[in-house]
């Protein structure tokens, strides 16, 4: 195997491979990243002028592209050309989960990584380090393997390794300079392997201590990243639980949540109640892992890790309820005010996002429903809720081009936003929600004046002294 690396490949230029391969470009000056994807409009806004039209959104991502951008980072549709220069192949495409046939609705489809798959052993005339970096089921990489042998072309070997992505949206590039660990799955048994792990190894020690590149077999990297993300899923989905309880008891979620994190067996992390996760990772991970179990006889297992998802559900049709139950029962023809579409703050992901399916239900009660998002573009959201009509046009069934384009208003003034609706409801963290004038609001709205804090943000008390009647989850 090649161990001397000059040029890094990147197959997949979204949520992932874009900050990846950044900070790499970054920390790596000696290294020559190329990412590249068969979307030549995603590439050509990676290569804007504008960085604000880059396409995606994360604090300090703008400036490293400012910086290597042209020197030893680039964006490219040339994938074939960018396999073959390459010693070293990160995939990091897309693998949603299955829309149709077996495993639909639990397992992940692979056919992008399959057709990567073959695109590299077809392009290539050299030795490769083929590393799996998007979030794929265990004993993938066997299939890859598999794929690569039998398509390559004589005299050419392949290696495959699994790094998977541990970065939280919205923190990525910090999570990437200052990762908590770096975990890398190889043969580590055979001498090829061996080199292939330590050539990654090798890319990451330009700046990670090497106590946190941790090594292990390739499948349990595999696993480890989809055991990761239904832990801490699970941490959501049980505050969520307990705040359900709360507010029948009268008791607060953020104080049992801090009596609870001050637990050094437990600690603070992931307990804060809110509205649901949402994201790319948490459900489509958890769903393949039920499929797993499911697959490998343990339905018990796979039913454990299903309720996480259940309770997510919901969590989410708990709140809409509230609004539409507080509202005199109903919302017909009144406007909810809908305060972030972005599944968290700092991000404009919108995969999954609680807003998504709170937007559904109140249209499907006939709401208006406004929407203003500071880092969400109105196609985007839109192309949201068509998309859930495309998913299940039986279960929304409602969610029609006509009711879209009747239903939902997307502005780009808060305050606009706000006007004159009986309702508003906090969908994302945006830390600029807790900084508006909510005097100025409160004027604006029809009384009685809700707020339905979904992130349990802003000032409980002194929205209700101003005149609000809030409602916060599991207070």
């Amino acid at each position: 195997m090649t161990k001397e690396i000059k040029n890094i490949c990147c197959i997949g230029a979204g949520y992932v491979g874009g900050p990846t391969m950044a900070v790499i470009a970054e920390k790596c000056p000696q290294y020559v990243v190329t990412v590249v994807d068969i979307n030549a409009e995603r590439i050509s806004a990676w290569n804007d002028a504008d960085l604000s039209k880059l396409p995606v959104y994360e604090p300090g991502l703008a400036d490293i592209i400012a910086k290597q951008r042209g020197k030893n980072l680039f964006f490219s549709t040339d994938v074939d050309g960018a396999i073959e220069k390459a010693e070293m192949v990160f995939m990091s495409v897309n693998t949603p989960t299955k829309t149709y046939g077996e495993g639909k609705g639990m397992a992940a489809d692979l056919k992008f990584i399959e057709k990567s798959a073959r695109q590299i052993a077809r392009v290539s005339t050299s030795d490769k380090i083929v590393i799996e970096k998007s979030t794929l089921p265990v004993r993938t990489a066997q299939a890859i393997k598999t794929i690569l042998n039998a398509e390559k072309k004589e005299g050419v070997n392949f290696e495959i390794l699994s790094n998977p992505e541990f970065l939280a949206e919205g923190t990525a590039i910090e999570d990437l300079r200052n990762a908590d660990r770096m975990l890398i799955g190889g043969d580590i048994h055979t001498k090829s392997g061996k080199e292939a792990v330590d050539a990654l190894v090798g890319v990451y020690s330009n700046w990670l201590p090497k106590e946190r590149l941790l090594t292990t077999n390739v499948w349990s990297s595999e696993l480890s990243k989809l055991t990761a993300n239904a832990f801490l899923a699970q941490r959501v989905s049980s505050i969520n639980a307990i705040s359900a309880l709360c507010e029948k008891t009268g008791a607060n979620v953020e104080e049992v949540g801090r009596a609870i994190g001050a637990d050094s067996r437990i600690g603070p992390k992931f307990l804060n109640a809110s509205v649901g996760f949402g994201g790319s990772c948490f459900q489509k991970d958890i769903l393949n892992l039920v499929y797993l179990c499911n697959y490998f006889g343990l339905p018990e297992v796979a039913e454990y890790w299903h309720q996480v998802i259940k309770l997510n559900d919901y969590q989410k049709k708990r709140f809409s309820h509230n609004i539409i139950s507080t509202l005199f029962n109903t919302v017909s023809d009144k406007k909810i005010s809908l305060l972030g579409w972005a599944f968290k703050k700092d991000t404009n992901d919108t995969r999954e996002s609680a807003a998504i399916y709170i937007a559904s239900d109140l249209i499907e009660n006939q709401a208006n429903v406004c929407v203003y998002d500071p880092k969400v573009s109105k196609e985007q959201i839109l192309k949201d809720l068509a998309y859930l009509h495309e998913l299940d046009n039986v279960k929304y069934a409602h969610l029609t081009e006509k009711t879209i384009n009747d239903r939902v208003e997307i502005v780009s003034d808060p305050y606009l936003a706000c006007s004159e609706s009986h309702a508003l409801a906090i969908m994302t963290e945006w830390d600029e929600f807790t900084t508006y004038d909510w005097n100025k609001i409160y004027n604006s709205v029809y009384k009685p004046a809700f707020v339905f804090d979904g992130r349990n943000i802003v000032d409980k008390e002194e929205l209700e002294n101003i005149g609000f009647d809030v409602f916060s989850v599991g207070r």
